[in-house]
Parts: structure tokens; C-alpha cells; sequence
């Protein structure tokens, strides 16, 4: 097999544009590249500018390149017998054809392959296929990306990268990758065949480091074999330790492993706040600002509490992201500087972890909705099974569709066989659960900690003493999961998976197989197949008619909440219920007839297929339909509780999207107000809880927390402790918060011409001054829009890019990487921008808060809380809006300094911190920066002042 690597850059992506230059790298039989073929080509016509602007190619370069006549006079030789390969070969496949064409040669008739594939299929847990973060995680050399001889070049070795590891992978692996893509019509299936015939002439190896299970390679060993972290037999490790002498070991250990150590005020006073909470069943509140090092400030007494006490501590985050932090980054510190072993487990919700029954019979079934999709991401999660100890979802990076894919392999409680599945002692759900059952400390969520409560403390092991971060999360994941959420896709799901047509779905699967069968029942159980088939038809047109009348009774307006244009949103309330309710009530009582219908006879089936047949493929398959029957219940309940409308202490309000109308449907009935459950859940049940975060008080005061989570006969009691931690960054110097105080204010979620022009001026000279490097937070997304594309215009001349949020494509965190990989640019974020974004050093130097962060009055909840606060005689502005904004300016503020070099600017735009009489709560809540107000054009004076000081201290120091 011999291998050509080509690249073609072009004047754009459609095929009647001209290649303007081309690349090809040769890769021998022996795995060497033995030539590198690169050369401009004149495409007659000008590049466009943007063109330009991606890949360094101007007019001037290609003026005397060879014609493409020329150019395919030397390539065409170098095609001849090769396997043609390309990143997202497809593009530059096209643009060879075309080519080949136009110079009268024959089209190129050789077998393709394409290394975006083998990335996905070889390294399925990387976070990114794009060739430049590719290449510069495998640290290969790719210096002038966008020019076509690089490309293809770092293209070969990305080749040869994959090569290397599909060598390592197991003769089994190989075979089923050979066998899956045999029933496709492409070139993969080829190449695995010979690649498996090349390894079968080897002698066997590889038994020592897989585990072999029906035909599929496995990391791990059964979980069954794993031990507790220290043996009973053995004396407690701490029995004659106490805690200061357990510090002073670990703080030993640390400087031997880390020489520039230094211990930190604030964080030695949280190890002391939370071992004497824990060890005294006390509640704590504790804020502890960026660069406390929280995470260890509460991990390492609580592992001291646990292995003393011989109980567990459960942890407890709000985002997943976090939980992977203390896997990845903190727990492997921690088992290097205690002195003794110990086991944290991470465990997360059910449906993060891969079900191997499911997963088995998919591929066996190749049981795929869209054939070429789902066949690239079977042959990811195989080899991915050869690697993963954990079987979560969070290692994996299966892409746009992958979605929908997991969702039909993931575990869950519904269709799980248990002890009676073949897969057990393999399965990762339990054996992430038998993990957290030895071990001293368990990281959750938020969410998992709910779903356990409603469960009825099923799924977490017995626990005393829990420690929640991002504690200012709690009161609304609570509110979620005591509360019902439900979209329309929730219910179309069930459905399509239980019957989609005559052949996808689980019940024409069984129709298949009872078809084949020898049982005296068949004929009888596939009527009732069929009738039920038509019964679900039934229930998904009521259900698509159900939720176009919900549809059509929100107002098409949306400033309901201007975090996001084309949003609608309608409370809906006891006590006045629109006028079409009646007509709703009645389609929604139909809807639970029939499905109450189809839950029983169906049901009623699969009892008695079950006492009939011994087959472990139908068990598997009776199993799963009986999970969609119980979640098809669920949401027949939970529709009906939504539609009965009548509990006064819930919040009910549905949410849409102009864009996509009744399919973009959510359904929320949420408690007004959770601090009672919040109370007898947790406060009351448990010995000692301790909630930290960057942001807990307002005004240096804890009470809207202690209000809002039901704390306050805690500390009426004296049984909760607040603490706020000194920061440990010098902020008069390391951050200047500068206010314009002749700035134009704003009425709503979008602003005039005059506020929009003198804000992206405003903004571009900002940027100027301080070289890109900047964020800007917005509170609505309609004005983030406003300001996008006249800033990008503005600062077109500077070198310096513009990314927006939802304006710019690609997820939340790819636009983090984008901006801190890119030398000058200015990141516009809404929502999700104003906490969790971490970008230390010099990527950030400017922070600009648009607006001050209050929720929309008109949401549904906001609304619903004040006026439960003006029940009880309370101002909702002081109790509910003031504290919200705060907290959250408090976290868009966090975003500037993460590090005790960084050094940054502050622009708040909006008046009202100075001007109105609640302005003070705000800045006041702020860990101390330097505060200027100024007219709107002296600040950029003052910013570059500040810098250029910031600069010659620098070099005095150096």
C-alpha cells in the first residue's frame, strides 16, 4: 500500500472555483514519506480577499505559478497506483475530479481514504478533529497551516500517527471493525480486512493487556476484583493522628513535589472551617474566592473526616466539567501527598455511563438510523472500549449525531437486567457504583444528588456529611428536580424508539423475531403488536397536535427574556387559565387513555413472551421495551399533572423558539420556593453540610443565601457558621474597574442607535488599547447581535478578530480555545460567558460588563418569587433582584484575575453602579479592586496609562 497524502487550497468551497495551490506527501509501503509536492497554481481569475486572509495566498504569489494544465501534467504521474488520502478527503476528492476533467485525463478510479475517520475511529476521546489542534496535540510540526504542502504533509504524519496506534489495538477489535464496515460501501471496510489479515500472520499477543468478553476487547477487569483502598485487618491509618499533624505531613509532601509551594492564609483557614464543621455536625457557608484553591481547601480534610471516622463524605459539584477537574487534576495530586491510600470515586448520573448489553446487540442488530454515521461512531466506542476504565460519556467525542446514538446505548435503570445480565460483573454503571460504595469520598452532582433524593436514597451510598461546590447553583438544580421539565422530543423519542415504521424500532424488531419463532402464542403477540403499533401512530399525531395548540397560545413576543432573541415564553397560572385550556384538557385526556392502553396490553405481552422464551437476545429486547413502556408512563404523568394545572404553590410556564416553533416546545413546572424541601431534604437529615462558591454573600452578607436554602433556624440555632475568606490577590494592584459616567443608558434588551454606536466605539478603542485580548458580557443576546458586526467593521483595519457567541459557530468551549489561541481578538458572551470561563494570564486583559445582570422581571419564576415576597410584606427588588444581579456580576467580575500575576482592566458601562441607591451592593460585593469614574473619553487615556505602568513595573522587576 503505498499512500498519497493531498491538499488543495482553492478560492472557495464550491466546485467551479480554482485550486490555487496544491500539496501532495508520498507515503511509501515502508511507512516512510519519501516525497513532499507543493506549487501555486494561477487560477486566472483574483483570490478573494478572505481567501487571502486564511491562507497568506495573494495575487502577487500565483501571478507566475504554472497554469493547471501544467500543474496536472506533474501530479497526474504521482497518482498512479495509491491509496488517495485527505483530510475531509471529500473537498479535495471534488476538486481533483474536476481537474482530472477539465485537462481531458481519466477520473481517478483508486481506492480513498480519509484521516478524519481514523482520528475518530483511533483517538475517539480526542477533543477536537481540526488539523492544526490535532497536530499540535500530537506535537507534530505544522508551521504555515492553510498552505497545502504543510497540510498534506502534517496530514501524512497524522496518517502514520493513527497507523501506529491501529497496530496496538487487538486481533478482535480489528475484526469487528473489518466485519462493521464490510456492509458499507466504502474503502474503510477494505482497509480493515487487510489490515486483519496482516495481524493474523502474527504470533497471538496482547492477551495480557485486554480483557476478552463476547467478542469484544475490554480495558478493565470485573469490577468484582476491585478492593477496598485499605484492608479491614489493618490498623486506621489516623487513629493516633490528629488533623494539625495530618496537615503538617501533607504540607511536607507538597513542598517536596512542588519547590516553589506556598501555603496560602485562605485556604489554611478553610481546611480549619471545614474539618470543625464536619467534625462538630455543624453547617457551614463558606466563600472562597478565585485562587483559594477551594477544591483541596475542602477534599483534604474531608478525606481526613472520612478514613478517621470511618464515614463517608459525599462531594458534590454543579457541573460536570468541575467533576472532571478533581478526577484529572486533583485527586491524582492528593493520592501523592497523603500519606496513606485512600479512594475518591467520581460517580455520575446513569445515563453517562456505556451499557454493554445495549451496546452489543446494536452493533450485532446494526440496529442504525443513519447507516454511515452510526457505523463510524460503533467503530469509535470499540476501540474506545479498549481503553476506557470508566465507560462515561464525557471521554468521548462522537460529534453532531452522536447525541442520538448514546441515548440508545447508555445505561439506565428501566432496562437494566441486573444481576441476571451477562454483562454484570463487566457493567461500568455498577461498577462505578461498587466504587463509590468502598470508597472514602464520592464526587457527584448536583443532579445525581436529587435524583437519589426522589429515588428514595437508592442510587448513592449511605452518607453523613456532604460538602456542595458551586453551592449558588443549588436552589435552582433543586427547583428542576423536584419540579417537572418535559420536551416535546422527550415523548417523541419514546416513541420513534419503540415504533418508528414497519422496520426501525423495537417493537417491529420483536415482530421480526416473533415471526421466525416456533412459540404457539407468535400469531397472537404479533397482532398485538400491530394493534399497539397503530395506537403509538395515534398517540404521536395527538401529541404533535397537543403541542402545536400549546404552541399557539404563547405571544410571539421576546422581550420575556431577552437572553435570547426569538424566545417565547407564557406563565400560566391557577387561577386564570386561558381560554383554550378546556379544548388542551380534552386532547390531553386522550392522549392518556391511549397510552395508558398501549402501557398495559403491552406489558401484559411481555409477561407472557417473558415465561415463554429462554433466548438471551429476546430477554435483552423484552427488557428494553419494557424500560420505553415505563418512561412512555412517566411522561403520560407528567403531561397530565403539567395540564391539571391547580397546585398554587408551583410555578408552570412553557418555553419556544420562534425558529423552530411547537418542536422546540419545553413544558416546566417548578416549586415557587424550595427552601422547606431544601430544609427536611438536607439541613435536618444530615449531620453536617457545607456549601461553598466563589459567590455566596452579598454586601459581605449571607442572608439572601440563608434565606433562599432554608438556613435560617440553623442559624437561629447556632449550628451554622459563615465564613468569608480573605482573598488572596492583591486586587488594588492587580485590577482597575473603571466606570464612563456620562455613558447613555438603556431602556429593555436592546438599545438605541446612539447607546449601540457609542458602545462599539467605545469597545473598539478598548480593544486597540489593550491588543484583543478581550471579553465583553452581555445580558441579552439581541444586543450582543446589535454590537457584533459594526465592532467586527470597526476593528477590521486592526488585526483583530471578533468572536460572538451563537453568532460565530461552534460550542461554548470552542470559542474559549479560539480566543485564547488567537494573538488578538474580542470574545462577545452572553449567559453561560459570565462564570466557569477560565482564562488565565495574558489572553484576558479586559473584561467589558454591558449591563448589569438582572433576570428579566417578566420570566415566569422571577415573577412567580416576587410575588411571593410581596405576600410576605418583603420588597422583591432588595430581597430577590438585587441579591441575583449581585451574585452574578460578582461571577463576571471572577472571570478577570485567575492568577496572583494576572493583571486586568474592568469596564462597567452601566450608570446605575453609581448612580442609583443599589449601585453600592454591587461594587461594595467586590473583592476590593481600584475604582475609577471618568467621562467616556478619558478612560482610554487612563486604560493605556495603567497598562504602560503595569509594563515598566515588569521590567523593573526582571
Amino acid at each position: 500500500m503505498k499512500f498519497a497524502v493531498l491538499d488543495f487550497e482553492t478560492t472557495g468551497n464550491q466546485s467551479a472555483d480554482e485550486i490555487i495551490q496544491v500539496g501532495l506527501a508520498i507515503i511509501e509501503e515502508d511507512l516512510t514519506i519519501s516525497r513532499v509536492y507543493g506549487s501555486y497554481v494561477n487560477p486566472g481569475i483574483d483570490i478573494p480577499p478572505f481567501i487571502t486572509g486564511l491562507t497568506g495566498i495573494s495575487n502577487q504569489d500565483v501571478a507566475d505559478a504554472p497554469s493547471l494544465e501544467d500543474m496536472m501534467m506533474e501530479l497526474v504521474p504521482m497518482l498512479d497506483d495509491v491509496v488517495l488520502v485527505g483530510h475531509n478527503v471529500a473537498f479535495d476528492f471534488n476538486f481533483l475530479q474536476n481537474a482530472l476533467d477539465r485537462c481531458g485525463y481519466l477520473p481517478f478510479a483508486g481506492r480513498i481514504l480519509d484521516t478524519l475517520d481514523f482520528l475518530k475511529i483511533c483517538f475517539p476521546s480526542l477533543t477536537t478533529y481540526q488539523l492544526g489542534m490535532v497536530t499540535s496535540h500530537f506535537g507534530i510540526i505544522h508551521d504555515r497551516p492553510h498552505h497545502a504542502d504543510s497540510d498534506a504533509l502534517a496530514t501524512a504524519h497524522v496518517l502514520l500517527k493513527c497507523l501506529d496506534e491501529l497496530s496496538t489495538l487487538p486481533l478482535i477489535t480489528l475484526q469487528r471493525l473489518s466485519e462493521l464496515f464490510a456492509a458499507e460501501d466504502s474503502d474503510l471496510g477494505w482497509f480493515f480486512d487487510g489490515l486483519c489479515q496482516e495481524k493474523e500472520k502474527e504470533p497471538v499477543q496482547d492477551l495480557e493487556s485486554f480483557h476478552f468478553y463476547r467478542q469484544l476487547a475490554l480495558a478493565v477487569e470485573d469490577w468484582t476484583e476491585m478492593t477496598p483502598p485499605r484492608d479491614d485487618e489493618d490498623e486506621n491509618p489516623l487513629k493516633q493522628v490528629d488533623f494539625k499533624q495530618y496537615m503538617e505531613d501533607i504540607e511536607k509532601r507538597l513542598r517536596d513535589i512542588m519547590p516553589h509551594y506556598e501555603a496560602r492564609e485562605s485556604q489554611n483557614i478553610m481546611f480549619d472551617e471545614v474539618i470543625n464543621a464536619l467534625s462538630n455536625d455543624k453547617h457551614l457557608l463558606i466563600e472562597a474566592g478565585t485562587g483559594t484553591g477551594k477544591s483541596l481547601g475542602y477534599l483534604i480534610p474531608s478525606i481526613y473526616q472520612s478514613v478517621k471516622q470511618e464515614q463517608k463524605v459525599m462531594v458534590s459539584t454543579h457541573t460536570i466539567n468541575l467533576q472532571e477537574q478533581l478526577r484529572e487534576r486533583d485527586v491524582p495530586l492528593l493520592t501523592q501527598v497523603i500519606p496513606f491510600p485512600f479512594k475518591a470515586a467520581i460517580f455520575k448520573g446513569r445515563q453517562h455511563y456505556l451499557c454493554l448489553r445495549k451496546f452489543e446487540h446494536k452493533i450485532n442488530r446494526r440496529d442504525f438510523m443513519n447507516p454511515k454515521d452510526d457505523t463510524i461512531i460503533s467503530a469509535q466506542m470499540m476501540v474506545w472500549l479498549a481503553q476506557t476504565e470508566s465507560g462515561d460519556d464525557e471521554e468521548l467525542n462522537l460529534g453532531g449525531r452522536g447525541g442520538d446514538y448514546w441515548e440508545t446505548v447508555s445505561s439506565d435503570s428501566d432496562s437494566c437486567l441486573g444481576r441476571s445480565c451477562p454483562w454484570f460483573r463487566k457493567c461500568f454503571y455498577h461498577r462505578a457504583k461498587h466504587e463509590a460504595g468502598i470508597a472514602d469520598v464520592v464526587v457527584t452532582n448536583h443532579s445525581k444528588l436529587f435524583t437519589d433524593v426522589k429515588a428514595g436514597h437508592q442510587l448513592l451510598p449511605p452518607y453523613e456529611r456532604l460538602v456542595i461546590d458551586e453551592a449558588h447553583h443549588l436552589e435552582d438544580v433543586a427547583g428542576k428536580h423536584l419540579g417537572m421539565h418535559m420536551k416535546y422530543f422527550t415523548v417523541v423519542h419514546t416513541l420513534t424508539r419503540l415504533y418508528k415504521d414497519s422496520r426501525n424500532g423495537q417493537l417491529p424488531a420483536m415482530r421480526q423475531q416473533l415471526q421466525s419463532s416456533a412459540y404457539e402464542q407468535a400469531g397472537q403477540w404479533v397482532s398485538v403488536i400491530d394493534r399497539l403499533s397503530e395506537h403509538l401512530v395515534e398517540v404521536k399525531e395527538n401529541w404533535d397536535k397537543l403541542s402545536e395548540l400549546l404552541f399557539s397560545i404563547i405571544p410571539e413576543r421576546s422581550d420575556a427574556n431577552s437572553a435570547d432573541s426569538g424566545q417565547y415564553v407564557l406563565r400560566l397560572k391557577p387561577s386564570a387559565r386561558p381560554k383554550e385550556w378546556d379544548a388542551l384538557a380534552a386532547l390531553e385526556n386522550n392522549l392518556y387513555v391511549t397510552i395508558s392502553e398501549i402501557v398495559r396490553k403491552g406489558e401484559r405481552m411481555l409477561n407472557e413472551f417473558k415465561e415463554e422464551q429462554d433466548d438471551y437476545g429476546a430477554d435483552s429486547l423484552i427488557t428494553d421495551i419494557g424500560g420505553l413502556f415505563k418512561d412512555l408512563a412517566t411522561e403520560r404523568d407528567n403531561l397530565r399533572f403539567f395540564i391539571t394545572l391547580n397546585d398554587e404553590t408551583v410555578v408552570y410556564w412553557m418555553e419556544a423558539s420562534g425558529h423552530y416553533r411547537s418542536k422546540s416546545l419545553q413544558l416546566y413546572a417548578v416549586p415557587v420556593d424550595v427552601s422547606k424541601q431544601l430544609k427536611d431534604l438536607f439541613f435536618d437529615k444530615k449531620k453536617s453540610v457545607i456549601l461553598t462558591s466563589a459567590t455566596l454573600s452579598v454586601d459581605k452578607s449571607f442572608q439572601y443565601m440563608i434565606d433562599n436554602l432554608g438556613l435560617q433556624e440553623d442559624a437561629d440555632h447556632g449550628r451554622l457558621v459563615t465564613v468569608q475568606l480573605p482573598s488572596p490577590f492583591n486586587y488594588r494592584d492587580q485590577a482597575l474597574l473603571v466606570i464612563p459616567r456620562d455613558f447613555p443608558s438603556v431602556k429593555g434588551s436592546i438599545g438605541d442607535a446612539l447607546f449601540v454606536d457609542t458602545l462599539v466605539r467605545s469597545l473598539a478603542d478598548a480593544a486597540v488599547a489593550t491588543h484583543g485580548r478581550m471579553m465583553v458580557l452581555f445580558t441579552s443576546y439581541r444586543m450582543l447581535r446589535q454590537v457584533h458586526e459594526p465592532l467586527k467593521n470597526a476593528l477590521a483595519a486592526s488585526d483583530i478578530a471578533v468572536l460572538g457567541q451563537g453568532v460565530d459557530s461552534g460550542s461554548r468551549s470552542k470559542l474559549i480555545r479560539r480566543f485564547q489561541d488567537s494573538s488578538a481578538s474580542v470574545l462577545l458572551g452572553t449567559s453561560s460567558f459570565w462564570e466557569g470561563v477560565d482564562i488565565p494570564g495574558e489572553a484576558l486583559t479586559c473584561l467589558a460588563i454591558v449591563r448589569l445582570p438582572f433576570q428579566p422581571p417578566s420570566h415566569p419564576m422571577v415573577e412567580a418569587k416576587s410575588e411571593l415576597l410581596q405576600r410576605q410584606k418583603k420588597n422583591p427588588f432588595m430581597k430577590l433582584s438585587v441579591p441575583q444581579a449581585v451574585i452574578r456580576f460578582k461571577q463576571g467580575f471572577g472571570r478577570l484575575v485567575r492568577t496572583a500575576q494576572d493583571r486586568g482592566i474592568v469596564i462597567v458601562y452601566d450608570t446605575r453602579v453609581i448612580e442609583s441607591y443599589y449601585g453600592k451592593y454591587f461594587l461594595y460585593s467586590l473583592p476590593g479592586p481600584k475604582m475609577e469614574h471618568m467621562q467616556t473619553d478619558q478612560m482610554i487615556p487612563r486604560i493605556s496609562e495603567w497598562l504602560h505602568e503595569d509594563k515598566q513595573r515588569k521590567s523593573v522587576e526582571n
